[in-house]
């Protein structure tokens, strides 16, 4: 059964097993050198933003990408043809990151500035240098919560073929949105070109409210968007005869 799957979907599937198997044997140290990190961080690595794509953080995150790469992407590898696939899959992940870390980046100034109002230094603390608190208790208590927020965003890693994954089914929702789909919070089939928007929306709801729950929602919204703009470029000549 493995063997019929396209070559490319497959070995991307198999890369990514790969990966989490020596992730899970190595732990900590390989999340920090492949994960892909806020790019302004003393962290971030310029090869992130595609090793990124290659990592999971536990076996359930692993395996619903992989269920759901092994339902679209055969179907778009056929159609597309290996070339615009591979463009497909790896533009979309790049997407996830730009949107996600443009995010990152709105959020990461306004808590820099508010830092700075109440006078901290923000340069300094990111150098590396000790920075003491100023002001009243309150004033500190707040300088306090602002720090660990920014902390947030400079030291957690984003992980996952999401975004990439969520490129290539809203490419499919694009080429062939009468089809229909079910997923498991809605468990009626619906057809794809209903259920991606649904989809999207809530996402950006979750990503701007920080209601996400640890999960890159704004990812999955860049990698759509890029996965439908390929698409509908494409869609106009795929059909045309010579």
């Amino acid at each position: 059964m493995f063997n019929n799957i396209p070559p490319i979907t497959r070995n991307i599937i198999i890369i990514n097993v790969i990966v989490f198997i020596v992730t899970s044997l190595l732990g900590n140290q390989v999340i920090g050198y492949l994960a892909g990190f806020y790019p302004f961080s003393p962290f971030f690595h310029s090869w992130q933003i595609i090793t990124h794509m290659f990592m999971h953080g536990s076996i359930m995150h692993i395996l619903f990408n992989m269920l759901t790469l092994f339902s679209f992407g055969p179907i778009l590898e056929q159609t597309l043809g290996d070339r615009k696939y591979l463009i497909l899959y790896f533009v979309s992940g790049l997407g996830a990151f730009f949107l996600f870390n443009l995010w990152n980046f709105v959020e990461a100034q306004q808590i820099s500035n508010e830092l700075q109002q109440l006078g901290f230094n923000v340069s300094a603390y990111l150098s590396g240098a000790n920075v003491e608190f100023t002001g009243g208790a309150d004033e500190v208590l707040r300088q306090k919560e602002l720090l660990e927020s920014l902390k947030a965003i400079v030291a957690t890693p984003m992980v996952g073929a999401s975004g990439a994954i969520f490129g290539v089914v809203a490419a499919f929702a694009t080429l062939y949105p009468d089809s229909k789909i079910m997923m498991m919070f809605i468990p009626i089939p619906m057809k794809v070109k209903y259920l991606m928007p649904i989809v999207i929306i809530v996402s950006i709801y979750l990503g701007i409210s920080g209601n996400g729950g640890g999960i890159a929602h704004l990812a999955h919204v860049g990698g759509a968007l890029v996965g439908w703009l390929l698409a509908r470029n494409w869609k106009k000549h795929l059909y045309r005869f010579n």
